[in-house]
């Protein structure tokens, strides 16, 4: 027996109602993975922020730079996954996540230089410098200088089991990446 088409779509619709998280998880990958990406950058944004805040291990200029892309993930990651859950065009969907995987390869790419500086397979920027000061205030110029604390992009001041925190945003980064890919194959074949 066939169901005309108006009576397919209820049925659909229904077992969709029924088994939301089938609707949603399995049958839109685009919206499972953009979502996926958007809540592991949101919580490694909030581990290097008590990273920072909580247990002042203070940033390099390159670890504030491998936090670019997870402030792209975020809200872009967020964006996809709300546009596949009201149905957007495919194209539209695959450019954000080809995005998402491009910026998170280059974050891991970046994360890598990082860690290499590290551990001295290579030479680090220069520009590891510290906060600004203003040495017109009061007290003696050498007295202002002793306050300030560079924070080197070759020294590492955090591992756990032998990786430093550039190490894991790699990890994390490539996990991102590998999550975009599945999403955009996925994506593409639905």
């Amino acid at each position: 027996m066939t169901l005309p088409n108006d009576a397919r779509r209820r049925t659909a619709v229904t077992l969709a109602t029924a088994h939301p998280s089938d609707a949603s998880a399995t049958g839109n990958p685009a919206l499972t993975s953009a979502l996926a990406i958007a809540v592991i950058a949101a919580a490694t944004l909030a581990g290097a922020w008590f990273f920072q805040l909580v247990l002042e291990i203070m940033p390099c200029p390159l670890c504030l730079e491998q936090r670019y892309a997870y402030y792209l993930a975020v809200p872009l990651g967020a964006v996809v996954a709300l546009a596949a859950a009201r149905g957007a065009a495919r194209p539209v969907l695959l450019a954000g996540l080809v995005i998402l995987g491009l910026a998170t390869l280059a974050n891991a790419g970046l994360g890598a230089y990082h860690a290499g500086v590290e551990w001295g397979f290579w030479q680090g920027p220069t520009d590891c410098t510290g906060p600004m000061v203003d040495f017109g205030k009061a007290g003696s110029l050498l007295d202002q200088l002793d306050k300030v604390k560079v924070v080197r992009c070759d020294e590492v001041q955090w591992r756990f089991l032998g990786i430093s925190l550039a190490g894991y945003n790699v990890l994390i980064s490539l996990l991102m990446a590998a999550i975009a890919g599945w999403g955009v194959a996925k994506a593409a074949k639905v």
